[in-house]
């Protein structure tokens, strides 16, 4: 069995802090006797109570979901702690203080209600330290499993959110190889090939989260590749990235929503068509990248930055980094031109 002893000796430190109280509060009440005595005391029965419980956490099956014994068992621990600590504790504080004279010249006067009143400090202190590590556990487990789950519902939605595009773009594509067959089987043959360099791409990526920006940038440029040949000289594109990027982490399926984008609401709709520009670069800790074109812009009929694939890349964003993540676009007279900016220690 693994022993958390830093979580452990924060538990003891923890203890220390509250003996620490405890003294202090007796001492409030009672300002005509020494403070030493009360420290010692609660110090030595609140530490003895910790190891107790400490130790009986680890020697007795104890439930996931607290860390201690379920059932009855954790009330049985909780008084034997006590018991314990109040027998051994102050039989210590007893030796402790007539060795170091902590009493004074007066010496130790402890009556009947004297007794009575520290057995009851003992169980009421004992008592709330305890539920008070209970339901510090219990609330430490329920804030993991929130964790997990949140992360467990984020993979879930980024994975459909791939579904959603994976589709989009090969009903496009697919459409396109159709309508080449015909027309000229050489190139659609060439395209075929790029489909399957694509689609190959697309299934390793599927298995993970994120991938490195360089492959990333190999799927788009297989995307580029099958529109070019579509568009022959109508498309000419430039991909941009260092080599000191190319193994960053980024989401599967980041840019291809953007370049598809460009295509489809500024090259398209544009006679001569125009060019795309991808380019990956690094601002102080976080990476930056721009897809830029040279389409219609804002003299189209663009959808604003609200289409489907500008939408499902904010979600995901949103999902993976929260507010440290952004996409800014905006078109004008000479195109359209979309930022990412990522953690660079995504």
């Amino acid at each position: 069995m693994r022993i958390d002893w830093l979580a452990k000796l924060r538990n003891l430190l923890q203890t220390v802090a509250f003996c620490f109280a405890v003294a202090t509060l007796q001492y409030a009440f009672s300002p005509e006797r020494p403070y030493a005595p009360p420290v010692v005391y609660s110090l030595l029965i609140g530490v003895t109570i910790w190891a107790v419980i400490d130790l009986g956490r680890v020697l007795i099956p104890s439930a996931r979901e607290t860390g201690w014994p379920p059932g009855g068992g954790g009330f049985v621990l909780v008084a034997v702690a006590i018991a314990a600590g109040w027998i051994v504790g102050s039989r210590l504080g007893d030796l402790v203080c007539s060795s170091f004279d902590l009493y004074g010249p007066h010496g130790r006067v402890h009556s009947a209600a004297d007794l009575r009143s520290d057995i009851l400090i003992t169980f009421i202190a004992g008592t709330v330290g305890s539920y008070w590590f209970y339901a510090r556990n219990k609330s430490e487990y329920l804030a993991r499993r929130m964790r997990e789950a949140e992360r467990h519902a984020s993979e879930a939605r980024l994975k459909l959110l791939e579904t959603q595009l994976e589709p989009h773009m090969m009903f496009n594509t697919l459409a396109n190889l159709r309508a080449l067959i015909g027309v000229d089987p050489a190139r659609a043959q060439e395209m075929l090939d790029h489909m399957i360099a694509y689609l190959r791409a697309t299934l390793d990526a599927s298995r993970a989260t994120s991938h490195p920006l360089r492959a990333e940038f190999g799927r788009l440029q297989d995307y580029l590749e099958l529109m070019a040949i579509r568009m022959g000289p109508r498309l000419a594109y430039t991909l941009d990235l260092p080599q000191e990027l190319a193994e960053v982490p980024v989401p599967a399926l980041l840019l291809q929503p953007l370049v598809e984008n460009s295509i489809k609401h500024g090259l398209e709709p544009k006679v001569e068509g125009g060019r795309i520009e991808v380019r990956a670069r690094r601002e102080g800790d976080r990476v930056v990248l721009e897809v830029q074109d040279s389409g219609v812009g804002t003299n189209g009929e663009g959808n604003g930055g609200k289409g489907f694939g500008l939408l499902q890349i904010r979600e995901r964003l949103a999902s993976l980094h929260g507010g440290l993540a952004s996409l800014d676009f905006s078109t004008d007279a000479h195109g359209a031109h979309a930022r990412i900016a990522l953690p660079l220690a995504a």
